[in-house]
């Protein structure tokens, strides 16, 4: 006699047959290799006003199977994954820091079927994702940019920024918007993560420089470096330097894994400011709030911190989830 296992469909059909053909209890079970126990629950469980019938039967044991079973994820925990989803952080971002700040269990990829059955049921949750759609990798096509003056390369930047060992040391970019309308100054600190973002009119050097200074001049005793590529917005590097008392370092051409951080944060924010947006309509108030959501996600890499967790030892908005 074999372990048990629930009766099949095809085991209630052959059940039946046996009936009609005026089998007992115990042969039916001998027949099919069951325990006479099985047979007479099951035909004391599963019989309907006309007596056993196979189709009724399995409907009936189905539905009591599902009145038995206990969501494992109540509707309490899916609001504080929602209103985390709303505020961009990603599915991983959420189910670790579910894990570790409220003991709350729940795998990214519960998360993504969750987005993904919100989204057949007409949901939004899907657009608060980084990615929408397929990335298509581009070859060649570089651009051929004068070599700026009194250029110091990366080779000669101090070891510790590699190691990531202190606040303070920044990668620097620009960021363009629809047919060059507009542009944002983007700056990412390399041991918080943090990010600051600031909208030009143009990628001329003044207005780069200016952006430049007025986002880290308030924070400039926790500026030693700078990093960028070799765009010609970065002309006035020298200036900029000065003014912050801090190194200005130029990574080598074509090599934008020496600044991926940087790299990686333009692609977090390109979900707020996507390719085909005219940057200059951008609001004060739209720069700001994604910044807001930058800083305020935890990140795997600061161990489910925030970046203003790390850089200004601010907490989150957790109300968000309290």
């Amino acid at each position: 006699m074999r372990g048990y296992t629930q009766l099949a469909q095809e085991e209630r059909y052959q059940i039946y047959a046996l009936m009609k053909a005026g089998h007992s209890q115990a042969e039916i079970a001998a027949l099919l290799q069951r325990h006479k126990s099985t047979i007479s629950r099951e035909l004391r469980r599963n019989r309907g006003l006309r007596g056993y019938r196979p189709q009724q039967a399995q409907r009936l044991a189905l539905e009591r199977r599902a009145a038995k079973v206990t969501p494992r994820l109540g509707p309490e925990l899916w609001n504080h994954v929602e209103r985390l989803l709303r505020e961009d952080w990603s599915p991983e971002q959420i189910s670790l820091w579910l894990a570790q700040e409220r003991t709350l269990l729940v795998s990214h990829e519960w998360i993504y079927r969750y987005i993904l059955q919100d989204k057949h049921r007409g949901g939004d949750l899907h657009r608060h994702l980084r990615c929408q759609k397929p990335r298509r990798k581009r070859y060649g096509a570089y651009e051929r940019r004068g070599r700026l003056s009194n250029q110091v390369s990366i080779d000669e930047r101090p070891a510790i920024v590699a190691r990531r060992g202190r606040i303070g040391d920044w990668e620097a970019d620009t960021i363009i918007g629809k047919n060059h309308s507009g542009a944002i100054v983007s700056l990412t600190e390399r041991k918080s993560r943090l990010a600051l973002i600031a909208k030009v009119p143009s990628k001329a050097a003044e207005g780069v420089q200016q952006a430049i200074l007025s986002l880290l001049a308030p924070l400039a005793d926790r500026v030693h470096t700078l990093t960028s590529d070799n765009g010609k917005e970065f002309a006035l590097h020298e200036q900029i330097a000065q003014a912050l008392e801090a190194g200005f370092y130029f990574a080598h051409p074509y090599a934008s894994w020496e600044r991926g951080l940087n790299e990686n944060t333009n692609g977090l924010i390109r979900q707020y400011f996507p390719k085909d947006r005219d940057f200059s309509t951008l609001t004060d108030e739209e720069i700001q709030g994604a910044m807001d959501k930058l800083n305020n996600r935890p990140r795997k890499c600061l161990g489910m911190k925030t970046p203003n967790q790390v850089f200004f030892g601010i907490n989150p908005p957790v109300a968000l989830v309290s």
